[in-house]
């Protein structure tokens, strides 16, 4: 039984919105981010940037509350406005090749400790109680975690009507991406959705496993400090966006290697042949196009690497995925990398780069070996999920990224 609640969002107003949302502050090149800072005043950025100006050292805990000033001086000047009554926010994203449309909602940090929001990343201890401070001390949420559900047409058809009518907000970025947010504070179609949610046992995030273990820290936390505990206050809850399965994309992050530890090409090629039936495609960029199939490029060549069924078993959801049984097969007994976070022999490209980017690094000298993987499945995905599992790190380059500042959840 999933909860979500609706809440009063603080928003951008509507002649502003375009320039006060931002993409997440990571997406950014430096001259990108340095450009909207110097030159829009109204950016988000400038929030969660606030010693841009002034970058000498502070701490943490200075930073947060610099961040904390920054949002109330927007306030003051009136770049937000809190909404008069709780709402559900159906948003859409449209780009050249992808669409998708769902519910901004509080989600419940209950759900999470039950396992009704499952999991399929581990997440690092020390990087849940920093966001957690951070929350504590700025006291909002301005970027939403990104949870999926099984396709429902009765939700399908509450979102339909929305998009038919004329949006709160829409708006094209400098990036060639659409935006559309429309309210939801109709008693009765707030009522919908709740129920067709409660009626699902389990919902899945995609994307934001630290955003979403941190805010359950900061829920038990308020709990501990809070004597007249009741658990509906807005700290109880973290911002979401929730889409059906069908729209969500899950693509793949591609690996790079710096060496073959210790190996020359003809040994490492006897050694991959025990998992792999070996192709050489020479100068065709190859892109795999099933699970447990991966393309290789080295030493100038592409090559086709099948895996051979019966030298590899399955015998859990895990080991079906193909980031997995790279590591399994190849990156760690014969490439001798062990800890995927830290080895500093490897590094991973996100499958919009292309097999093209593979090349270049590889041809450039800065790589050996280069592996491109098969994107996993949601249906693989939720299997992890629903196992207690965890996936290897990069296992997964997820759709849609989502924008800091369009919608903002304070506690």
């Amino acid at each position: 039984m999933a909860t979500i609640k609706p809440f009063r969002a603080v928003r951008a107003t509507r002649d502003k919105v375009a320039l006060v949302s931002s993409r997440s502050y990571e997406a950014y090149s430096p001259a990108e981010l340095g450009a909207q800072l110097d030159f829009n005043p109204f950016s988000f950025l400038h929030i969660i940037s606030p010693h841009y100006k002034n970058p000498e050292e502070i701490s943490n805990e200075q930073r947060f509350q610099l961040i904390r000033d920054t949002y109330n001086r927007f306030k003051e000047r009136n770049h937000f406005s809190k909404d008069a009554n709780p709402a559900f926010y159906v948003y859409k994203k449209v780009t050249s090749h992808f669409s998708c449309c769902g519910i901004i909602a509080a989600a419940s940090a209950r759900d999470y400790a039950k396992g009704i929001i499952k999991k399929h990343e581990d997440t690092l201890h020390k990087r849940e109680v920093l966001f957690e401070k951070y929350l504590k001390t700025t006291g909002f949420n301005a970027e939403p975690v990104l949870l999926t559900f099984p396709d429902n047409p009765v939700i399908a058809s509450v979102l339909e009507n929305y998009q038919k009518k004329r949006a709160e907000y829409e708006f094209t970025t400098e990036n060639h991406r659409t935006h559309y947010l429309w309210l939801v504070d109709n008693q009765e179609d707030i009522e919908i959705l709740q129920d067709e949610f409660a009626n699902m046992n389990a919902i899945y995030i995609a994307d934001g496993h630290h955003r979403t273990a941190s805010s359950h820290l900061l829920a038990e936390n308020l709990k501990k400090e809070n004597p007249n505990h009741t658990g509906e206050e807005a700290y109880n809850f973290f911002m979401s966006y929730l889409i059906p399965e069908s729209a969500l994309q899950l693509l793949e992050f591609n690996r790079l290697v710096k060496d073959l530890n210790g190996l020359d090409k003809q040994s490492f090629l006897e050694k991959l042949a025990v998992w792999f039936r070996i192709q050489n495609r020479g100068s065709t960029l190859y892109k795999p196009s099933k699970k447990h199939h991966f393309a290789m490029y080295l030493d100038g060549e592409f090559y086709s690497l099948y895996l051979k069924k019966e030298s590899y078993e399955i015998d859990n959801p895990l080991s079906d995925l193909d980031p997995h049984l790279l590591y399994t097969t190849v990156l760690k007994p014969i490439l001798g990398i062990r800890d995927l976070r830290n080895d500093k022999r490897i590094s991973y490209a996100h499958s919009e780069q292309g097999a093209i980017h593979l090349k270049n690094s590889v041809d450039s000298g800065q790589y050996k070996v280069a592996f491109g993987l098969f994107p996993i499945s949601i249906e693989q995905l939720k299997k992890v999920a629903d196992a207690g599992l965890t996936m290897p790190p990069k296992s997964t380059y997820i759709l849609p990224k989502l924008r800091s500042g369009l919608t903002i959840y304070e506690f």
